[in-house]
């Protein structure tokens, strides 16, 4: 027999207890980073997400 369902579901909810956390914590301080930033930087905000995005998926290929 192999144990595929060793995680309890109290350890599940802690995951996503701190993945939640985690998410509103990044998009308080996207928030916080585009209202100071708006005035200077204006349309290329959506253009700096999509870079962002663009990065971190080029790390997962391993082409960073």
């Amino acid at each position: 027999m192999s144990d595929r369902a060793t995680l309890d579901v109290e350890d599940l909810l802690k995951i996503i207890l701190v993945l939640v956390v985690v998410y509103i914590v990044v998009n308080l301080a996207f928030d916080l980073i585009e209202f100071a930033l708006a005035p200077l930087l204006g349309p290329l905000s959506n253009v700096i997400g999509l870079v962002i995005v663009v990065l971190i998926v080029l790390y997962f290929l391993d082409y960073i």
